[in-house]
C-alpha cells in the first residue's frame, strides 16, 4: 500500500525542526487548515500528521487515506454531505449537498480501529461524507468512488480547526 504522502509525512516527522513549526501550527487557535481543498495528498499527510481527527493516536490505530478499493486512479463528479462537525470551514451548512469532482487513487477512509472511529463519530469529527442522487449516505459505486468506510469524505479536528 502506496499511500503517497507517506514520504511528505515522514519528511515531516522525522525533521525535529519542521515538525516542531507543524505542531505549533496544529496548536494555534487562530488557525486552521483544509486539506480537503488541498485534496488527496494534504488530506493523507493531515492523517498521517495526526491532525485528524486528533493528535495522540498511535500510529496502528491511525484512521487514513489509502488506495480506493478499485484499485485503480478514479477521476469523476460525486455528491458529497456536509455533516454536523466541528469544521469551523463549514459551519451553518449541515445537511448541504455539494458536487464535487475528485481525481485519485488513493482516497478511501481506512479505520484500522473500530474505538477510534466510535470515538470519532462521537467527537462529530466525520464532516462530510458521500451522498447518491437523493441524498443518503452511500456505499455504493460509484458514487462512494473509493468505497470509504461509512462512505467518510473528511474528518476535522474536534476544534474545528483542521479540515
Amino acid at each position: 500500500m502506496l499511500e503517497s504522502a507517506r514520504g511528505w509525512a515522514a519528511t515531516i516527522l522525522f525533521n525535529k525542526e519542521l515538525k516542531a513549526q507543524f505542531d505549533a501550527f496544529y496548536a494555534r487557535p487562530d488557525t486552521f487548515s483544509l486539506a480537503l481543498l488541498g485534496i488527496c495528498n494534504g488530506c493523507q499527510l493531515m492523517a498521517q500528521l495526526n491532525f485528524v481527527p486528533w493528535k495522540g493516536i498511535e500510529e496502528a490505530k491511525q484512521p487514513r487515506f489509502i488506495q480506493n478499493k478499485s484499485g485503480r486512479f478514479e477521476s469523476r463528479f460525486v455528491n458529497m454531505r456536509v455533516e454536523k462537525s466541528n469544521a469551523i470551514m463549514l459551519q451553518g451548512m449541515e445537511g448541504s449537498t455539494l458536487g464535487v469532482w475528485v481525481a485519485h487513487g488513493e482516497g478511501r477512509c481506512f479505520w484500522p480501529d473500530d474505538a477510534v472511529k466510535e470515538e470519532a463519530m462521537r467527537q462529530n469529527c466525520v464532516a462530510l461524507k458521500y451522498v447518491d442522487d437523493d441524498g443518503n449516505v452511500t456505499m455504493e459505486y460509484p458514487m462512494n468512488r473509493n468505497s470509504s468506510e461509512g462512505a467518510v469524505v473528511g474528518l476535522t479536528s474536534p476544534d474545528g480547526h483542521h479540515v
